[in-house]
């Protein structure tokens, strides 16, 4: 069996996955149920906050509606993937491979025309910069020996998964402009 059985109770196959399939009601729920550095951090910190921050950050430095939206979404292939920690997700090629098919997507979605480079490269110096003060913040660990220069206080305190999950989908409703 290739397919996943969502929240919603769609029938979902990751390694083909079809748009009109995903639901942002699947994305929200599993990510806000997934815990950041694979359950390391002192307490729940969902993967849905973290993507929070990360689209809070992106408002909070000027960054286009568009990236901020990606922001939001950059995780979303972990919700029927799960996340891997990243000493690890370099050497597993096949599962890098599903990611980046997931994830194009999941994108391609929510943007027309596509997400360009420059584009990508801000979502990701987002996506690090946000992990980066996650880490300070939770585990005293300095990831690097700059620290980044943060525009936002990421809220990294514990949340009820609902309130994460209902939280997300109503950014994304107001990105968007959806009905979910």
């Amino acid at each position: 069996m290739s397919s996943i059985l969502t929240y919603t109770g769609i029938m979902f196959d990751p390694m083909a996955p079809e748009r009109d399939k995903i639901d942002p009601r699947d994305i929200a729920h599993a990510l806000s149920m997934l815990c950041r550095a694979n359950g390391h951090f002192p307490h729940f910190y969902s993967v849905a906050q973290h993507c929070i921050n990360c689209k809070n950050e992106a408002e909070a430095r000027g960054y286009s509606p568009r990236v901020q939206l990606a922001c939001l979404l950059h995780d979303a292939s972990e919700a029927y993937l799960s996340d891997i920690t990243r000493p690890i997700k370099p050497l597993l090629t096949a599962y890098l491979e599903a990611e980046r098919v997931l994830q194009n997507a999941i994108y391609e979605k929510w943007f027309s025309p596509s997400l360009s480079e420059e584009e990508l490269k801000l979502v990701s110096l987002v996506d690090d910069d946000v992990l980066y003060c996650e880490f300070l913040r939770l585990t005293g660990m300095r990831l690097s020996d700059t620290e980044p220069q943060m525009s936002s206080v990421p809220d990294l305190e514990t949340r009820d998964f609902s309130a994460v999950e209902n939280g997300y989908l109503h950014v994304l409703s107001m990105m968007t402009r959806e009905e979910h």
